[in-house]
């Protein structure tokens, strides 16, 4: 079995605005025109809308297998494939939405409503529910992120690090170097997520670099062949892996010494996870859809299934209906999976998206003075305003950003 059962944290991916193309004049013989609603869907790109949805569920499903991995060998392995990639991919997508990031007040007022506003509520949010779930003093510890708030701590301290990482050269080279050493530092604590920060910094780097057309070469039938056999060697190797691997390596956040190991493996572990990730992050963006699917319109209310879903699971977790339905056996495994992508869905829809809005994606022009922007941004610049931008609104700009040197093995 796993030799260590750490709480996994995962949370998915922040809101940008993308550029909206002109609409397509109709083609002879089509009566309909285009309705608002439709010119709406059509500006946004349905790859990435279908991916943060594809990742949300991902999510909330590693949420809720730690109730049921004891006994199952399979379940482990498929957990720890999951966890190998799928948070390195939000991160890696978040980074690719905040191309555009800079020090200019109108950034830097958008951080802060769409991101620390958010961190801010839920985190108390969190503090309190779980306070009155198990009965506890109520403790609300704002540089300490409960559950799966972490991510919102470490987008907001990744996007002020974005202007440094697209000045410095081998940008990418140098987050691997700090993960690295992260990893092998004892005593870096839960304070601002910073074991996270740092180990998960080089995907949000590298995402920073990317372009469109990174994307589309995954989506390549050659790409999406390959992946097959990757995903099913992965799975066979951590089958054999599961005893003998801690999942502090997945979760990035512990030092090898904090998981009795000598600091030399964090550094190796570091390197080599990112390498894997970065595989499994190709195979699984290979197989997003890049057509319109019947989930592609709940990509863009994700941010409601990421906040509120841990709410769901924890009070599932302490409720003790795993025990009292048996739902630790392969049938009760399959059930409990189906149960939590159908919640996840269900928190993604218009309805929730527009109650959770004032809190999530809040309008603070009432907070901020009226500061003259020096220059609109870009035609086609991705704005990267928060956690919408990944798990909630946004169209994806087409902005640019050069590619990081070869050298390092990038």
């Amino acid at each position: 079995m796993l030799q260590e059962h750490r709480e996994p944290q995962s949370t998915p991916l922040p809101p940008v605005r993308e550029a909206v193309p002109p609409l397509r004049p109709l083609r002879p013989g089509r009566s309909k025109p285009v309705t608002p609603a439709q010119g709406a869907a059509a500006g946004r790109d349905a790859y990435f809308d279908n991916a943060k949805y594809l990742a949300i569920v991902l999510v909330a499903i590693g949420h809720t297998w730690p109730m049921v991995l004891q006994g199952s060998r399979a379940t482990e392995a498929l957990y720890m494939l999951v966890y190998v990639f799928h948070m390195p991919a939000f991160v890696l997508i978040s980074g690719y939405f905040s191309r555009s990031f800079d020090m200019r007040p109108h950034k830097l007022r958008r951080l802060v409503s769409s991101v620390a506003v958010p961190y801010v509520v839920f985190q108390t949010a969190y503090a309190v529910f779980f306070g009155v779930m198990k009965d506890e003093p109520i403790s609300v510890h704002l540089l300490s992120p409960w559950f799966l708030m972490w991510f919102l701590m470490a987008l907001f301290v990744w996007r002020l690090l974005t202007p440094l990482f697209l000045a410095i050269r081998w940008p990418v080279q140098i987050s691997l170097l700090i993960a690295a050493a992260a990893a092998a530092t004892p005593g870096i604590g839960g304070q601002l997520s910073a074991q996270r920060v740092l180990q998960f910094l080089p995907f949000f780097v590298l995402g920073l670099y990317l372009r469109p057309e990174h994307f589309r070469l995954v989506q390549r039938w050659s790409v999406r062949w390959a992946a097959v056999p990757v995903f099913a060697v992965s799975l066979a190797f951590l089958y054999w892996a599961v005893p003998k691997v801690q999942l502090g390596w997945v979760y990035r956040n512990s030092s090898s010494q904090s998981m009795q190991q000598p600091w030399w493996l964090g550094v190796l572990m570091s390197y080599a996870m990112f390498g894997a990730a970065m595989v499994l992050i190709a195979c699984f963006l290979a197989w997003v859809p890049r057509r319109r699917m019947w989930f592609t319109a709940l990509g863009a209310g994700t941010i409601g299934g990421y906040l509120l879903h841990g709410f769901v699971v924890k009070w599932f977790e302490n409720s003790g209906l795993v025990k009292e339905y048996q739902l630790d056996t392969p049938l009760g495994r399959v059930a409990l999976t189906v149960a939590a992508v159908a919640v996840v869905t269900v928190l993604c829809t218009p309805p929730v998206r527009r109650v959770l809005k004032p809190v999530a994606e809040p309008d603070l022009k009432w907070l901020f003075q009226k500061v003259p922007e020096s220059r609109a941004p870009e035609a086609g610049a991705p704005e990267g305003a928060g956690p919408a931008a990944v798990v909630g609104s946004g169209k994806v700009g087409q902005q640019k950003a050069p590619m990081p040197p070869a050298a390092g093995g990038n």
